[in-house]
């Protein structure tokens, strides 16, 4: 289950995704950016479930944003952000929980005006497509298979969002 379950979330999110204009048809390989999964994901995992049951859609989201920030930060300064031991920590630190989805786009970003506005909402759209696919699982809460299901989400939208990040920074990934 869990195996189709994420491909699912993985096509739905790229297929969107596509549509807008925002990531090429053939993802980013991005080994960097994936090897700094586990360690973020271990780390969010408990803010993040902590959040999920009475705001969802900002605890899967926070993850999109997440994937954006490390893409940015292998882009800029990887000999740097490479070498921080809880990215997640560095970042939900500098202005808390709440607002890091306004310090990755504000400080990491570095998007104003329309393009900050897109973002918040392009982020949206997907944290709440990600969680009626979740919601129609009908996993109970508070199980093995629900969390198990929950980093599923989380890991397709980290990958996402440095899709995004890397297509909106000129990376276009096309068959040689």
């Amino acid at each position: 289950m869990e195996q189709t379950f994420e491909k699912g979330i993985r096509k739905d999110l790229h297929q969107y995704l596509l549509s807008r204009g925002e990531v090429d048809e053939r993802l980013p390989e991005c080994p960097d950016v994936e090897g700094k999964w586990e360690n973020i994901a271990q780390a969010y995992a408990i803010d993040g479930i902590r959040e999920f049951n009475e705001y969802p859609t900002v605890s899967l989201g926070w993850m999109m944003y997440i994937g954006m920030a490390v893409a940015r930060f292998w882009d800029a300064e990887w000999e740097i952000y490479s070498k921080v031991e809880n990215l997640y920590a560095y970042m939900r630190d500098k202005r808390g929980y709440d607002s890091m989805d306004e310090y990755i786009r504000q400080d990491v970003l570095l998007l104003g005006g329309e393009d900050y506005e897109a973002i918040e909402k392009l982020t949206g759209e997907c944290a709440a497509r990600v969680y009626s696919s979740l919601r129609h699982q009908h996993i109970e809460p508070g199980t093995k298979e629900a969390f198990n299901a929950y980093i599923v989400c989380l890991h397709q939208l980290y990958l996402m969002g440095a899709a995004v990040q890397l297509n909106r920074m000129g990376y276009h990934m096309t068959k040689m």
